[in-house]
């Protein structure tokens, strides 16, 4: 079976290739992408279009890699030796297994995602290389070796906040997800907002391409805060001569908390709206209604 993408996730060709190659590999998928790309997603879409399931492991700054393999947990062990708990005696009542274990011992082929692995220390992926390329690892409180009967699909997801040391990604299929163009972006709309009023979904794509082209912009917005916006505009009823207007005044877009997402990116926006009025309707200093050679001389939104 072949990934395609799904009804509900468009997954562009080349992305389609990449799941396919580390499948066929049998290689993890390393992804990586803006925030809100769908990097996470794509495990979901995948395991769903396959018929397996999905093992998630979501990785924290303090996550370390044994955790995904087992913890031992003496100190309950020796409480209850203390205790005179009959459990004692059997040291697997100590032992939590980990997702890797999860999906090792799965009875069928499943998806591990292996969430956000930057935000590890950077010894974290090096601690993990034997056992997702091997697929195997060993108890050594029970002296067993837990190897993978069904060798599971592993996509692993980064958001590129720290550099992965090179014999991790020398056991990875590599694929970085390029901000979809506005033919994609259409395209991803239509999947979650079948219908979507022509003009709205017109008008609010160009407004939205331009917040992200504007210079100094500290986080650029992404595709799930779009989809967030267009839902908030429809729910809102607002109307899309509303998204093309030029009024200085007005160079923030409405209910642009779904966009802008810290206080750095609002001020920008405030100020580019000061420089716009001072300067007669033109953020650059350029006058409303002129100095703009060869064109119509009307003025700029950003």
């Amino acid at each position: 079976m072949r990934f395609e993408g799904t009804d509900s996730y468009v997954a562009d060709a080349e992305l389609s290739a990449a799941v396919n190659a580390a499948i066929a590999l049998e290689r993890p998928l390393l992804v990586k992408g803006e925030p809100g790309t769908g990097k996470t997603e794509l495990a979901k879409q995948v395991a769903s279009a396959m018929g397996m399931p999905l093992i998630e492991w979501h990785i924290k700054s303090t996550t370390k890699a044994r955790q995904g393999l087992y913890e031992y947990d003496a100190v309950a062990r020796l409480r209850d030796s203390q205790l005179g708990e009959d459990k004692v005696h059997d040291i697997n009542n100590y032992i939590r297994k980990g997702k890797l274990w999860e999906a090792f011992a799965a009875p069928q082929r499943s998806v591990l995602l292996i969430d956000e692995i930057d935000k590890a220390d950077i010894e974290f992926p090096n601690d993990l290389l034997q056992e997702l390329d091997r697929m195997e690892f060993h108890v050594y409180e029970t002296g067993e070796t837990i190897k993978a009967e069904n060798r599971p699909v592993v996509i692993i997801t980064s958001n590129n906040e720290k550099e992965l040391p090179d014999a991790f990604l020398r056991r990875c299929f590599f694929h970085f997800i390029a901000f979809p163009d506005e033919e994609m972006m259409r395209a991803i709309v239509e999947v979650h907002f079948p219908g979507l009023k022509g003009r709205l979904l017109s008008e609010a794509l160009k407004l939205f391409f331009d917040v992200r082209k504007v210079p100094g912009v500290k986080k650029k917005p992404s595709t799930s805060e779009l989809l967030d916006w267009l839902k908030l505009l429809m729910v809102e009823d607002v109307d899309p001569a509303v998204l093309t207007e030029r009024d200085p005044r007005k160079l923030i877009p409405p209910l642009h908390g779904a966009l802008l997402k810290n206080e750095q990116d609002v001020m920008l926006f405030e100020k580019l709206a000061f420089m716009t009025r001072r300067n007669g309707g033109s953020p650059d200093g350029a006058p409303q209604g002129g100095g703009n050679p060869g064109g119509s001389g009307g003025p700029s939104t950003f």
